[in-house]
């Protein structure tokens, strides 16, 4: 009978209700926002009068977690850093020597005189002058320096590793150190980033390990990633290194152990200093800004207990020499010690302005970043098209959320209500578990609910069609629910789970908005599937329960394909095998001559977008820029396919100059004036800039991406059913991902790494297409052994047809909203989704299935078939 249990009742309204829930604080995003805030300064101790006012713009018994926005939705900056993590392990063997020096000396009597010998990798080279007799013995005692690695994955092993070579020693880190000191150097680097980011006071920053030794840092509201890298970007390495001499010759020779840096303040006045230093920044416990003696700004320091004692014990020892304090790699100045300094406090004076030392004093207060980081990737999003785009977002969801509401209701009356009331819920899930976990909505996030809302009602179309089918066999409309909610799981299950096959790997493979296009689109799945399955079933029964309808689903407003159909789809098998052949010679020809218009992710280089009051006039921008001689630039007015061009808005993309890997602040910034000067009301509304090890790795992990989420299916179709469902089904998603790229191609789109996401998008879709004419041919298979395969595959595709169509529609319905409405930032990314809707729905009927006619299948799943090899004996050709 159609019934659920009370307990199972409850349980389904409860998980909608904490899901809604959750999802509430969205609904007054700015007035919870301001509420968190004031929360977060209460707690920090802030007692300023607006924030007790905003702590009370949200009750404190609610929940107030947010879906937070990524960058291209607020604005702010990015940045991909990379930690230069072979740096430390020279600095680390460099501060060895006094240690090895001095241990040494004292057996003087037996291993002689000692010289540190100069060396470019990161070694410590001491050679015994007296000759190589006593080598042996001098490494043992060095040796003796060693210590255990402080690291699990180090367990038992020592710290240096010591070598004779002739009458040389020379020291290095271990194998098991080195691992050690990257894990320690990376997560140190995380952790004074989010300090000095912290300090600044920006709202949500995201500060993430990416890899082993890189660093993902988005902050948004701020205002430029050149912004952002000089709080971050600078090492701020304190050291206070002996003075050996002073040097006008930047070239002198300094001698081993020894270096030459510049004075800060003195021009073409340099030092010569010992390398190691006697006290280092990572030993600093405060620094504030302060004035020195004269009223100039200063920035006073204070030790640690060691740092203090090291500090007394060297002025104490050294009074009348001069002592150098250096900051990343500049002498800032270098006092004579007058007397013993105890208590391990100091002031480092300087030309510094206020706002420099105060600076100064937050990078010293974070800690020294531990190594120097090269940036990979940077981009800035302007606050402008930020608030453009979560317009046209807003816009284009309500837009297909409408239509497919409509669409639905026309289709299937009164149970389309009851899937609309399901979808509405689904969008409110999805929002409510994002903010739980909290994730970050970017503008490929909202193409994913909008592509949800339309793949949504999937899982009911899947069922309502079952129904009609089970009402045909004049079953009771009670025994038609229940058997539609039955046999359309199998098909349910299946198509879902390889869809998420490819969410899973966007996920592990993504990174970014291709992330957050992950994670919406694979919520969205566990949504959907419970929407369709759990709430939609309950509302019917509730409604079946009190209205005791004599019949359901009958009457249709809107009827896309005949209510039965009997059509022949491989009567003319070779016409549409070989319109997909002539298309994928025509996208492989376009591809080897004409390529890809490859997007800044892959090609490398600055993209700047700007937007202006007046029409976009190429050859006056590239006359702005000439002057400068920065090679070939690239400028064009963003085009789009359907509606021209946009409304004065260009790219203009700037390649990395002669002998650099990438594109200076110092270029963008000449690019961003000389255009200023030609127009005058032009806006910069978005900088982008990667490098080529990126972009490099960014097309490897893209094919490797596409390759796994095919194979990944490939695997799950043939454990599903069997192989030669399997290659049907490849072979369609190979055809559906060559002809996406080839209409790139021919059209010249940019094609970006949002394209790539698309196109496991489309996989995933085509799949699901595929995927429930495959379970349906399964099903006839077992129901009608006599029959031949042609006549099992036209069946199945005719009872199915309804549902593709539907499904088909529904979605073309919200991506045709977001690509009308959605802006020109997204455009390329919802053209390859809508052009990928109607390939896959060509592909799943007539070259999956085609396919699997040509190889043939068992008949009765224990059997081989007699006719496998002749299957279209029977088809007209």
């Amino acid at each position: 009978m159609l019934q659920i249990d009370l307990w199972k009742r409850v349980v389904i309204w409860g998980l909608v209700a904490l899901g809604l829930l959750l999802a509430l604080p969205n609904a007054f995003y700015p007035r919870v926002e301001r509420y968190n805030d004031a929360t977060a300064a209460i707690e920090a101790g802030v007692e300023d009068p607006q924030v007790m006012e905003d702590s009370g713009l949200w009750p404190d018994f609610l929940p107030s977690d947010l879906v937070n926005l990524g960058l291209d939705l607020r604005g702010g900056a990015h940045l991909l850093a990379e930690v230069q993590v072979e740096d430390v392990y020279a600095a680390r063997i460099e501060s060895m020597w006094p240690e090895v020096r001095d241990l040494l000396r004292e057996e003087r009597d037996r291993v002689g005189p000692i010289r540190l010998q100069p060396t470019e990798n990161a070694e410590l080279r001491v050679r015994l002058v007296e000759g190589a007799e006593e080598v042996s013995y001098a490494a043992s005692l060095v040796r003796g320096l060693a210590r255990p690695v402080t690291s699990l994955t180090g367990a038992g092993a020592s710290d240096i590793d010591v070598t004779t070579q002739g009458a040389d020693i020379i020291v290095r880190l271990s194998e098991a150190e080195q691992r050690a000191t990257d894990e320690r150097t990376v997560r140190q680097a995380l952790e004074i980033i989010r300090r000095r980011i912290d300090e600044v006071g920006t709202r949500e920053p995201n500060i993430q390990r990416q890899g082993a030794d890189r660093i993902l840092i988005q902050v948004p509201g701020i205002g430029s990633a050149a912004e952002l890298k000089d709080i971050i970007g600078t090492t701020a390495q304190l050291t206070f290194q002996p003075v050996v001499s002073r040097t006008q010759n930047a070239d002198e020779r300094p001698g081993a152990g020894n270096e030459v840096l510049p004075a800060l303040d003195q021009e073409g006045l340099y030092y010569i200093l010992e390398k190691a230093p006697v006290v280092t920044g990572e030993e600093l416990t405060d620094a504030q800004p302060d004035f020195d003696q004269n009223g100039r700004p200063a920035v006073s320091f204070r030790f640690n207990p060691g740092g203090a004692r090291k500090f007394g014990d060297y002025t104490a020892e050294n009074i009348g020499n001069p002592f150098a304090i250096v900051l990343d790699g500049e002498v800032v100045s270098a006092p004579v010690i007058q007397s013993h300094i105890p208590g391990g406090s100091g002031i480092i004076t300087g030309n510094f302005t206020v706002e420099e030392s105060t600076n100064l004093a937050v990078l010293l207060r974070a800690g020294a970043l531990p190594a120097g980081l090269e940036f990979l990737e940077e981009r800035t999003i302007g606050p402008e098209l930020g608030a453009d785009s979560i317009e046209a977002g807003q816009i284009a969801c309500i837009v297909a959320f409408v239509l497919v509401l409509v669409f639905m209701v026309a289709s299937y009356g009164t149970f389309g209500v009851f899937a609309n009331i399901a979808l509405i819920i689904n969008v409110g899930l999805i929002f409510g578990l994002l903010s739980m976990i909290g994730a970050t909505l970017t503008l490929p996030g909202i193409a994913g609910i909008v592509l949800t809302i339309g793949m949504a009602v999937d899982a009911n179309v899947l069922v309502f069609e079952r129904i009609r089918e089970e009402l045909k066999s004049a079953k009771g409309p009670a025994r038609a629910i229940e058997l539609g909610y039955e046999k359309a799981l199998s098909a349910i299950v299946d198509a879902n789970i390889t869809t998420l096959i490819t969410a899973v790997i966007l996920l592990i493979m993504g990174s970014g908005p291709v992330q957050g296009f992950a994670w919406t689109l694979m919520i969205g799945i566990f949504t959907s599937v419970f929407t369709a399955l759990f709430v939609t079933r309950l509302i019917i029964v509730i409604w079946f329960e009190r209205k005791r309808p004599k019949t359901v689903l009958q009457g249709r407003a809107l009827r896309l394909v005949p209510e039965s159909t009997s059509w022949d789809f491989f009567r003319r098998w070779k016409v549409s095998l070989g319109v997909s052949a002539v298309l994928i010679v025509i996208a492989a020809g376009s591809f080897m001559l004409q390529g890809l218009n490859f997007g800044i992710d892959f090609r490398g280089g600055t993209t700047v977008r700007t937007e202006s009051a007046q029409p976009i006039d190429i050859g006056q921008y590239r006359d702005a820029i000439q002057p400068l001689d920065l090679g070939d630039i690239s400028i064009t007015e963003v085009f789009d396919p359907t509606f021209g061009p946009e409304q004065n808005v260009s790219m203009i993309r700037i390649q990395a100059q002669e002998g650099q890997e990438s594109v200076s602040a110092e270029v963008v910034a000449s690019v961003e004036a000389a255009l200023q000067q030609a127009v005058p009301d032009i806006e910069f509304t978005s900088v982008e800039s990667v490098g080529p090890k990126v972009s490099g790795e960014l097309i490897n992990a893209a094919i490797i991406a596409v390759s796994l989420a095919i194979g990944a299916v490939l695997v799950y179709i043939w454990l599903r059913f069997e192989w030669q469902f399997a290659v049907g089904a490849v072979a369609a998603l190979v055809h559906d991902v060559v002809l996406t790229i080839g209409i790139f191609s021919e059209l010249q789109i940019q094609f970006d790494l949002a394209i790539i996401a698309a196109l496991l998008t489309i996989v995933g879709y085509s799949l699901n297409d595929t995927v429930v004419v495959f379970d349906r041919v399964r099903e006839n298979l077992r129901k009608y052994k006599k029959k031949p395969l042609s006549e099992v595959l036209n069946l199945s595709i005719n009872e199915t047809l309804s549902r593709t169509m539907m499904t088909s529609v529904t979605t073309l319905l919200g991506l045709l909203a977001l690509y009308m409405l959605g802006g020109d930032v997204i455009r390329g990314f919802v053209f390859a989704m809508i052009w990928g809707v109607v390939v896959g729905t060509y592909s799943s009927v007539f070259v999956a299935s085609t396919i699997l006619l040509w190889l043939g299948v068992k008949r009765d799943w224990s059997k081989p078939d007699a006719n496998a090899g002749n299957q279209f004996a029977n088809v007209d050709a």
